[in-house]
């Protein structure tokens, strides 16, 4: 997770210079772009582990519904966050 949040970290910087060079819109727009996406990855990642680790662990029990529904969750929360 630190690795994003450092690749992040760079893109807002990235975004930051170009807004001070004046870039062209298109530039400091893909680059925006690219920071919401790894953003959205961290998210996802994050959200993950919280319900693995503090609500219901989907594989340690995965045929409970509990596990089901949790693992729903889990997809469902990475395909909106793409």
């Amino acid at each position: 997770m630190l690795n994003r949040v450092r690749r992040l970290r760079g893109q807002v910087e990235s975004i930051e210079h170009a807004i001070e060079r004046e870039a062209d819109c298109s530039e400091i727009l893909h680059t925006m772009s690219a920071c919401r996406g790894a953003f959205n990855s961290l998210m996802a990642e994050v959200l993950d582990g919280h319900i693995r680790f503090h609500v219901m662990d989907p594989d340690h029990d995965p045929t409970s519904e509990k596990a089901k529904a949790a693992q729903e969750l889990i997809d469902i929360l990475r395909a909106y966050l793409k």
